[in-house]
């Protein structure tokens, strides 16, 4: 039986992440959210308590990181009134862009934002589905850095504490906040 998403929401948002192990290199532990998306009161709960967290603290943008942070950021900014910046892979964004590399436990990879996306003026949280090792994060707190945007903090619906990614982002000076912790990898 799962918890009550009214007594325990953290608790009932865990039940519904499902563990894939061997995903996608074997001794890997995936945490696949669409779990909790494709639950109603699952989706609403995470909608609702970031919305929660954010409301009254003047956010005019929500940044969500390419895919899943998607999903999340623009269901968070229509609820609090805020415009939506994805920041993409290379190449999917039209018109004129900036990027910053970063690195990857087997390569480097690349995030761009559009030119002028945000000013100096915009309060910003960064939304994404998950943090792991923290690089694409930092990668795009650079880019919002660069426009000049405060940032408000990062958020997750996932940590995975043991690898270290917010205590990464956060020796940056960028708060993090995340709905649940998984220990493992």
């Amino acid at each position: 039986m799962s918890p009550d998403p009214l007594r325990d929401p953290r608790g009932f948002l865990a039940s519904l992440v499902r563990s894939m192990p061997d995903h996608p290199k074997p001794g890997i532990l995936f945490r696949d959210i669409t779990t909790v998306l494709r639950d109603p009161r699952g989706f609403r709960l995470t909608i609702d308590l970031l919305v929660q967290r954010y409301l009254g603290a003047g956010v005019t943008q929500v940044v969500g990181i390419e895919a899943r942070g998607f999903v999340f950021g623009a269901a968070l900014a229509h609820q609090l009134g805020a415009g939506f910046v994805p920041v993409r892979k290379p190449g999917k964004l039209p018109g004129p862009r900036f990027g910053v590399d970063y690195a990857l436990e087997y390569g480097t990879d690349r995030l761009e934002m559009h030119e002028g996306a945000l000013s100096k003026a915009d309060r910003v949280v960064i939304a994404d589905d998950l943090i792991a090792t923290g690089g694409t994060a930092l990668a795009a707190i650079e880019l919002v850095r660069v426009s000049g945007a405060a940032i408000v903090e990062v958020c997750f619906l996932v940590d995975l504490p043991e690898l270290g990614g917010a205590k990464r982002v956060e020796a940056t000076g960028v708060k993090t906040f995340s709905l649940i912790d998984f220990e493992g990898h």
